[in-house]
């Protein structure tokens, strides 16, 4: 598959073939909601809690004696059924996490990168190079490649140009800077637009091809 590679100033400058073992893979949907699930489920903190009868205070008194009063027999005001008691059965800290083999992870990108190209959702650019950490920078250049589609950007590396695009996208809600090593199928499934420098391209293509 063929797809034009562009400029900073959104022009046309040459056409690149996608790499097929990443963007032509077989789409497995179940694996990609596999993967999708288990990364919801890894980003929940589990910390949800209820006292339970021993942590409640209070209820350190007998309420009445055990005999002759014609009540049913107490030993706390702060068991299960008095009001202000603890609780069973409840929420208690747990995790949530869910593992998934590296391989399987790898195949639900690579499903997930060829469901974007196959929608025309990759979007190709020779180089990002901003001359200041402005939003405006790459508002306008975002918009002139993806127009008012929400878009996520992939980086190969941590370098001074990182640090500018990350400064300069951190407040445009519509969009994400990522470097390639940590692209994930959440944010992959959750912007409309792939946007990938030919270093990312190459990058991704180490580590996923």
């Amino acid at each position: 598959m063929k797809v034009d590679v562009f400029n900073m100033e959104g022009e046309k400058v040459k056409q690149v073939e996608l790499p097929a073992a990443l963007f032509e893979a077989k789409i497995n949907i179940d694996l990609m909601h596999q993967a999708y699930m288990r990364q919801l489920a890894n980003a929940r903190l589990g910390t949800h809690k209820t006292k339970t009868r021993a942590e409640v205070s209070g209820g350190g008194r007998k309420p009445w004696k055990q005999k002759g009063t014609g009540r049913a027999r107490q030993g706390s005001t702060r068991a299960v059924q008095w009001v202000g008691g603890g609780r069973i059965h409840t929420p208690q800290p747990r995790s949530y996490a869910q593992q998934m083999p590296k391989k399987m992870r790898q195949a639900a990108i690579r499903s997930a990168l060829t469901a974007k190209a196959a929608d025309a959702g990759v979007i190709l650019i020779d180089e990002i190079k901003l001359d200041s950490g402005r939003t405006r920078l790459m508002s306008e250049a975002l918009t002139r490649w993806v127009g008012k589609e929400t878009a996520l950007v992939v980086l190969a590396e941590k370098n001074e140009q990182y640090e500018l695009v990350m400064r300069s996208t951190v407040n445009l809600p519509d969009a994400k800077v990522l470097l390639s090593g940590y692209l994930n199928i959440r944010d992959l499934l959750g912007y409309n637009k792939l946007v990938l420098p030919l270093k990312a391209l190459d990058a991704l293509t180490a580590q996923l091809g």
